[in-house]
């Protein structure tokens, strides 16, 4: 019986294998009673480049570095009592829809529970809201970019 358990296991982790694959996902973890399986994959360069339509209007690289250069002035931003983390890994977006106004931009003020982005999941779009009302001091990420579990997204004061 401890043969059959083991492939069992075998094909399991190659599903997961798979599913990292197909979901661009650095790891997943499952556990289910007795059996605890995580599969990772550590990337050296980038999946994928992206590609991002600018507006010639609203220069957003540009904002983004300003909005990094002044997290860095407090350290690290994860430290930042108002830092605003990741709850999971995937893809982060500031706006509903491609072409859409962003949630929130620097500058303006949220109210706890606002939703101030997405992050996409295993083809699961998950909004992430503001855990405290406040101004939105810092944008860490930009559109499309892919995050870690706890990276910073944004400053809120």
């Amino acid at each position: 019986m401890g043969d059959k358990k083991h492939a069992i296991d075998k094909e399991l982790v190659r599903e997961l294998a798979e599913l990292l694959k197909q979901t661009e996902l650095s790891e997943i973890e499952i556990e289910n009673e007795d059996l605890r399986i995580r599969v990772a994959r550590h990337l050296a360069a980038p999946a994928r480049a992206l590609s991002v339509s600018v507006p010639e209007e609203a220069p957003r690289p540009a904002k983004a570095e300003q909005a990094r250069d002044e997290a860095d002035d407090y350290g690290d931003p994860a430290r930042h009592p108002g830092c605003l983390p990741s709850p999971m890994v995937g893809t982060a977006y500031r706006a509903p829809s491609p072409g859409a106004r962003p949630f929130v931009e620097v500058g303006e003020t949220v109210r706890e529970g606002q939703t101030v982005l997405i992050v996409e999941a295993m083809k699961h779009m998950n909004e992430v809201a503001a855990p405290r009302s406040g101004r939105v001091t810092t944008i860490l990420v930009e559109d499309g970019q892919p995050v870690e579990y706890g990276e910073p997204l944004m400053i809120i004061e």
